[in-house]
């Protein structure tokens, strides 16, 4: 029953992303180069991340108020990485798409449409989100596997590795949607979507501080899914308006 439950939460981490590597990422090569190379840019930049902070831990274990603010530090200097490192990705795409419009005129081949350039940024997010779910909760599972499960005091209700599962797959949500959302924002010099990423991003990082309190589960996860829900809206309304504009203006991607 246990190696049925390991495998359980694995693929509630990484199910739908599975899911939607089959159904349209496995379709075209490029798309599945990206998403490989998205994995390892992420895990390399928050292995970096690890090692940075590995000088400062292990961080108080005391219970005061006061004890979550070197998590808070470290959750913001995390963001302020990853969104950087996010810009320098869109620029290496930007190069990329430029030597493939290139090929594509030496060719006599259409250029990338809009919606190969969005897919181009889901694989992109996608993989930003794989990276964060193996890296925070597939790394942690090997005990799941074992005669028995684990529970903490400040979430008693549910077991750790079920926990773990359930934020690493609204975090793979954020993630492989947000970087649609910001590459648009890139594209379109759009202030609100550049804004809207490193925002939903830290605001997400911040609510798993919650968790700290007792029973705090309870309250940090279903907020930290209305983020997700929110940010797959905006995502949805971006796509559309674009794809719509684009039919109307044929011209232009």
């Amino acid at each position: 029953m246990t190696v049925a439950a390991g495998i359980g939460y694995a693929l509630i981490a990484l199910g739908p992303s599975l899911s939607l590597f089959v159904s349209v990422i496995s379709k075209k090569p490029f798309l599945i180069l990206t998403v490989l190379s998205s994995t390892l840019l992420w895990l390399i930049s928050l292995i970096v991340l690890s090692g940075i902070w590995r000088g400062f831990l292990p961080f108080s274990s005391s219970s005061s108020s006061s004890s979550w603010w070197p998590y808070a530090i470290l959750i913001l200097t995390s963001v302020a990485f990853q969104e950087a490192l996010r810009l320098f990705f869109w620029k290496l795409y930007q190069k990329l798409e430029d030597m493939l419009d290139a090929f594509a005129d030496r060719v006599s081949k259409p250029r990338l449409f809009l919606s190969d350039k969005m897919l181009i940024a889901l694989a992109g997010g996608l993989g930003h989100g794989v990276a964060h779910a193996v890296f925070f909760c597939i790394s942690l599972l090997t005990p799941a596997f074992g005669p028995a499960t684990y529970f903490i005091d400040r979430c008693s209700q549910v077991p750790f590795f079920l926990l773990s599962a359930i934020i690493a797959l609204a975090f793979v949500t954020i993630h492989t949607f947000s970087m649609v959302i910001a590459f648009n924002g890139y594209a379109e010099g759009n202030k609100v979507d550049q804004y809207f990423v490193p925002t939903v991003h830290i605001v997400a990082g911040m609510v798993t501080l919650v968790n700290w309190a007792p029973g705090g589960c309870s309250v940090g996860i279903p907020v930290l899914y209305l983020i997700a829900i929110l940010t797959l809206i905006h995502c949805g309304r971006m796509v559309w308006r674009r794809l719509t504009e684009n039919r109307i203006r044929p011209g232009h991607s």
